[in-house]
């Protein structure tokens, strides 16, 4: 089955236009907010929305943006998939900002919101990012009119990258980040753990293969079909 979604696309180069926006999460950050040499942020939607079916959101990076079609295929019958995705990381007070605006674009009541935002962000500190993650939560439980939240653990790269994302560094911020999902009692897609045995589906150091973001969707569909209506 064909699912058609809409996408919209943000990004902005750092060097020739930064929105109002960031420079308000600077200021609110107290010189905080760390720009990437690229910022951007994405979102989709079905083309044919069933208002009989409950909608569902997926928040996150370029990885969530990967399986998102997927899930969206998974899904179709059973829910309205909708993506948030940015490359504001937890301990950048662009996320929280981000977030909200998307729910004030997108007023719907969602059954169920899947979200990590962990493969971007590595000029903070680890306890920055886990400094932002109970604020990430508080945003997207008020503003989600009672969704259940899902927290996906954030993959594992191919190899370490000195500069950014480094296996053990990820190590460290997801047991941080289930730390704080079990204080507010947030069930989690262990991702992490479902694709270390998968190395070979990554495409570069970060990313997947189609074969592999389907791998990913496939799970996330188990967990997020649990928190359903009638399930």
């Amino acid at each position: 089955m064909r699912i058609a979604l809409r996408c919209a696309v943000w990004v902005v180069c750092v060097g020739f236009a930064v929105s109002a926006g960031v420079a308000q999460a600077r200021h609110a950050a107290g010189g905080k907010s760390i720009l990437e040499k690229i910022e951007w942020t994405w979102a989709a939607q079905p083309d044919a929305v069933d208002a009989a079916l409950p909608n569902v959101l997926l928040v996150g990076d370029s990885i969530t943006r990967g399986y998102y079609p997927e899930v969206a295929k998974l899904l179709a019958g059973r829910a309205n998939c909708y993506l948030f995705a940015t490359s504001a990381a937890s301990g950048d007070p662009r996320l929280d900002a981000q977030v909200r605006d998307y729910f004030r674009m997108m007023p719907l009541h969602f059954a169920v919101i899947h979200f990590n935002n962990g493969m971007h962000g590595w000029k903070y500190t680890e306890a920055e990012y886990a400094e932002g993650l109970p604020g990430l939560v508080e945003t997207l439980r008020t503003n989600g009119r009672g969704a259940k939240l899902v927290w996906a653990t954030t993959t594992p790269v191919h190899a370490s990258d000195a500069g950014g994302a480094t296996n053990a560094r990820i190590d460290v911020r997801n047991a941080d980040a289930l730390a704080v999902m079990k204080r507010f009692r947030v069930q989690v897609d262990d991702q992490h753990g479902l694709m270390l045995g998968h190395d070979d589906l990554h495409n570069g150091n970060v990313h997947y293969t189609p074969a592999g973001y389907e791998v990913q969707a496939e799970q996330a569909v188990k967990v997020i079909e649990g928190l359903l209506p009638g399930r």
